[in-house]
């Protein structure tokens, strides 16, 4: 069978055959946290909106409740003096009063008269928001002073001995108010925002530790892939564990069937085996053409055989994943009996010698025999074979000092049947059962031009164990 080189192609990466990829629709551990900081976030907001209005009132009825109480002892002390006017009996106790501009005051307005004022307005006079009668009490803000905002009380009265309805108001800064609405926001807001991150926080810990499952069935089945074990075995929730023993069957049914399948297969190829025999033998001792044309056809079937005998062996044992072999053991292995088979050509070999390859060892013994053959065969009497390793691949490069293949025929070669040296014995399967061998256990074969031999160099690899 002739030599040939293939154009590099894309490889397999045997960690996530690229077949085997799907469409990615998003994280499940984003989707749960997101869906929990929303749901977080709309809580604390109305939660925190609602807390901070019944604060706020509770605030502002305590600061009314007090000018209430001074604005009824303001009534109570107030009569109708001789000329018909509004005078207080005794003072307000508070000290503010007598104060300009300090903050707290009071007036009595009514029957077209001068307001009666306290002394804390000084020449200032309030002014209700809109004329009106406040038959009960009545609270509003006030921005009639654009330098103090002012919380006002106010209601009107009718005294004994008066037909005058009067208005009584009591003002006093917001200022203090401010502060204290202001003093329980500046809590309010930052223990909220804290309570928030935390309840985030906590939710992606919960996260974490309901999806650790998934994680550890995905290393479990990582571990399936690399060979370590046949079957998830890992104890597992009981929602998760339903989903498991499913997946376990479906393996176990898998398995079977193609252990069905290669054994099919084998069957058919031993079956088609004895017949072949039987036509090579009588063609033998005949020297017709005919006969010629039996023996050369029936070699070509017994290759086919072979080969799809090799690719149904493949198969059932890559199934299994627990295939482990030396490289460099094969490697002396084949040396030594291809090395029987031509003896003019020099074999050498070096390289790491504990490189172990996933891969059934007849089946490696098998490829390299293929390569090892091709290079004894075509080349001119030198082998060269290296064992190296590339990151999780095992690489064996096989080199010769041989005429090489021209790039128009590397990608060719590797059909079934192409031979580009007719002059030899051959069928021109061999290439072709390594290339679908290889593939089989997720490796590639590329062939390319050796630089040191000036013949052919074949790149072999395979998923390093």
């Amino acid at each position: 069978m002739a030599e040939g080189d293939v154009a590099p192609a894309v490889e397999s990466d045997p960690a996530r055959p690229a077949a085997l990829t799907s469409r990615i629709t998003g994280s499940l551990a984003r989707r749960m946290i997101a869906i929990a900081t929303i749901w977080i976030s709309v809580l604390l907001i109305g939660g925190g909106f609602a807390l901070d209005r019944v604060l706020t009132n509770a605030i502002t009825r305590n600061f009314d409740s007090s000018l209430e109480y001074v604005l009824i002892a303001m009534i109570r002390s107030s009569e109708i003096g001789p000329d018909g006017e509004v005078r207080l009996i005794e003072p307000l106790g508070d000290q503010r009063f007598l104060e300009p501009y300090s903050g707290l005051y009071w007036q009595i307005s009514g029957g077209g008269q001068e307001p009666y004022r306290s002394r804390s307005l000084w020449e200032r006079t309030l002014k209700p928001p809109q004329a009106h009668v406040d038959n009960e009490l009545h609270t509003y803000n006030s921005n009639q002073f654009p330098e103090e905002q002012l919380r006002v009380l106010e209601r009107n009265v009718i005294l004994p001995g008066s037909k005058t309805s009067w208005r009584f108001q009591i003002a006093q800064s917001r200022e203090a108010l401010d502060l204290q609405i202001g003093a329980v926001r500046a809590t309010l807001i930052p223990s909220l925002g804290l309570l928030g991150l935390g309840l985030i926080i906590l939710a992606a810990l919960q996260t974490f530790y309901g999806l650790l499952p998934l994680r550890q069935i995905r290393r479990a089945i990582a571990a399936m892939r690399g060979g370590q074990n046949r079957r998830v075995t890992a104890p597992l929730p009981l929602e998760v564990q339903p989903m498991v023993d499913e997946l376990n069957a479906l393996l176990a049914h898998n398995e079977k069937q193609a252990e069905e399948a290669r054994l099919h297969a084998g069957n058919l190829a031993h079956a088609l085996k004895t017949p072949l025999t039987v036509l090579v033998n009588s063609a033998t001792g005949s020297d017709s053409p005919l006969a010629e044309t039996v023996r050369r056809e029936a070699a070509t079937m017994q290759r086919q055989v072979d080969h799809h005998l090799a690719r149904a062996r493949a198969v059932g044992r890559r199934g299994a994943a627990q295939a482990r072999a030396i490289v460099w053991d094969s490697v002396e292995s084949v040396s030594r009996a291809v090395g029987l088979l031509y003896p003019k050509a020099r074999l050498d070999a070096s390289g790491d010698k504990t490189i172990v390859a996933r891969v059934e060892r007849q089946d490696l013994d098998e490829l390299i025999g293929n390569l090892l053959e091709n290079a004894a065969k075509y080349g001119g009497g030198s082998v060269f074979v290296t064992v190296q390793r590339d990151g999780t691949m095992a690489e064996i490069l096989i080199e010769d000092d041989g005429a090489g293949i021209s790039p128009a025929d590397r990608q060719r070669i590797f059909d079934r049947g192409v031979r580009l040296d007719s002059g030899k014995p051959g069928t021109g399967l061999g290439l072709a059962i390594v290339r679908d061998v290889a593939e089989i256990y997720g490796g590639s074969i590329m062939l390319e031009e050796s630089e040191d031999l000036g013949g052919l160099l074949v790149r072999l690899r395979l998923p390093a164990g």
